[in-house]
Order: structure tokens, then sequence, then C-alpha cells
């Protein structure tokens, strides 16, 4: 049976051009600072202890607004041990139709948790990502053959974390992503969105023009 990786559902829903240029280059190994990024999740306890000192850690924020965060993760989500000490960590989960890993697993009942490197939104989580927490609650529930019904995204850079329920809504756009995800068999159209083009490596081989170009030649 072909499974989808998690990474390249994740691109599908995100841009599917992008998706498509990262697989003719076969360049999806994240960079260095992004797993010293991903590792302060499991250092949470540490992290947040009042002799810590957090001068050299990878944290996007001030020390202060860092821990504030973290504890008001601490207060407000009932799985917060469970998310400190997670009963597994990358964990490789083949599902029907998705595989890939899943950074914490949670047990008791079983939870998937993705850690992300980046920043998040001001509410719940970007939408490629939610679409990877459907992939991976799916692929575990086909493993465990049992219903999972939440999921977690982290962002510990900033110490964020954010609860995702399986909706409706979600899971229709995690099957909207599988659908471009199989019609993929060349160059999809280009986006027009700003904000995801301009950080794009592969927007000079794309050909699309980004907001600094536009800037240039006089149309920004």
């Amino acid at each position: 049976m072909s499974r989808h990786a998690f990474s390249d559902l994740r691109l599908a829903a995100y841009c599917p051009r992008k998706l498509y240029y990262a697989r003719r280059e076969d360049d999806r190994s994240p960079p260095p600072e992004v797993e010293r990024r991903r590792e302060l999740a499991f250092r949470y306890e540490e992290l947040t202890a009042a002799a810590a000192d957090l001068t050299d850690e990878p944290i996007a924020v001030a020390p202060e607004k860092f821990r504030e965060n973290l504890e008001r993760a601490r207060r407000r989500l009932d799985d917060w041990e469970d998310l400190r000490d997670p009963a597994e960590r990358d964990v490789l989960l083949a599902g029907r139709e998705c595989r890939g890993v899943v950074h914490k697993l949670l047990d008791n009942p079983p939870r998937p948790s993705l850690i992300s490197a980046g920043s998040p939104p001001e509410q719940g989580v970007w939408d490629a990502q939610s679409v990877h927490a459907v992939a991976a609650a799916k692929a575990l529930a086909w493993e465990r053959e049992q219903p999972v019904e939440r999921a977690y995204v982290e962002y510990p850079a900033h110490g964020v974390v954010r609860p995702i329920d399986l909706t409706v809504r979600r899971k229709a756009r995690y099957r909207k992503a599988i659908r471009t995800l199989e019609s993929i068999d060349g160059p999809p159209p280009r986006l027009r969105d700003d904000a995801k083009c301009d950080s794009c490596e592969y927007a000079d081989e794309c050909g699309v023009r980004t907001r600094s170009l536009r800037s240039m030649l006089g149309f920004g």
C-alpha cells in the first residue's frame, strides 16, 4: 500500500508548487536550527526553572514572555504533564493513507503532538499544520484501532502549545489536501500569496513576483 508522507501532505496544503520543487530536488531535510528549536519541547521543566539561563537558548521571544507562555499552557492544558513527559517520542506511524514521524505520543487516550520550529498564528494553528495534525491523528487511530479526536501543535521557541480538535472542517481540509497531493503530476499553478512567496527558497525558480521585486519595479 502506498502511503503519503506527512511532510508531503503538509506542503500540499501549504503550496502545491513548493512541494513539486521539493520533490524534484529531494530537498526536505530540516536545517540544524530547526532541530535545536524542536528539542526545546522536551525540556520545558528545565527551561522554566527559576535558575535556568535562557541566554543561549534558541527561543524567539524574551525569556520573561517565554516563561509566561509556558506557565499559561501549564495552567490551561489538562494534558500538560503528558506533553512535558510524553509516553514516546519520534514515533513512526503508518496509517491507511499517510505515514510519518510524530514528535510526541501521548497515551491513555492516544494523542499525537507535532513540534513546529516556527511562530504560531494569533489563534489556533496554521492551516498546513492543521492538515498535518489530522493526518497524524488518523494514522495513530489506524494503528491503535481506536478513535483519536485531539492532537497538539507545539511552538517551543515561543513556549506556545495549541490543542486541535478533529472537527468536520479540519477533516475536510485534510481530504482536500489528499486530493491535491494525488493530482500533482507537473508544476501546479503559482500561488498569489505574498507572505508565502517572499520567504520561499524556490521563489526565483518558480518565477513568482514577490513583494520585494514588485517594490523595486514600482508596483508595491
